[in-house]
């Protein structure tokens, strides 16, 4: 019935991701990228030195491009790192250490991916991992915002976050996204296998 009303997270997410091409072609799409980039750096600064290994994500499909800034951020702090997401047969991420040049492979899905036969690169448990928003939303609860993210809806990032807070509760997810992407109750609601957000990033800052 709901595909009918264009209400499927299907359609949903296909319109999301229609808009983010024509938005990465607009006029304030540069702007909108700085922001959200200086964003980034300012929470680097802030909360930067508690973190070892920051797992980022190969931008596709108009995703916001924030290798630079996790670069300039790693070279300039000896024995922290930064890794990749690899996609097991099983739906699950490994996260594995990536450096500028490192050869890559293509996913099933057509995402560059680490190299897991590449000895010199091992597995990293990131302290916080950086992953895309198709759309976002918010939900209070006791008083408490939560955000969540609604992604291409393959839910390996939701089985993986629920296994890496097993082990380690301290793990940081920062989605990353645009203002505009905010979605409402009547469009979508997060379902109980989706693992909410510790924050959000967008334009406006960032959101905790």
């Amino acid at each position: 019935m709901d595909d009918m009303h264009g209400n499927s997270p299907k359609t949903l997410r296909q319109d999301l991701l229609k808009q983010r091409k024509e938005f990465a072609t607009g006029q304030s799409y540069a702007q909108t990228k700085e922001r959200v980039i200086a964003g980034l750096n300012q929470f680097l600064v802030q909360d930067g030195n508690s973190l070892r290994s920051i797992a980022l994500y190969w931008p596709i499909q108009e995703e916001l491009d924030l290798r630079s800034a996790l670069t300039t951020w790693v070279n300039q702090r000896p024995g922290c790192l930064l890794a990749l997401p690899y996609a097991r047969a099983d739906k699950h991420l490994d996260f594995y250490e990536w450096q500028v040049g490192d050869a890559l492979i293509p996913s099933q899905h057509g995402v560059p991916e680490p190299n897991p036969d590449n000895l010199s690169r091992s597995i990293v448990t990131p302290d916080c991992i950086l992953i895309p928003c198709v759309g976002w939303s918010s939900s209070m609860e006791h008083g408490k915002t939560h955000y969540w993210r609604l992604g291409y809806g393959g839910g390996y990032f939701d089985r993986t976050l629920a296994a890496l807070r097993k082990n380690n509760p301290k793990v940081i997810c920062i989605g990353i996204g645009f203002d505009w992407q905010k979605l409402n109750d009547a469009q979508w609601a997060a379902q109980t296998h989706d693992e909410p957000l510790d924050m959000l990033l967008t334009e406006s800052g960032l959101l905790r």
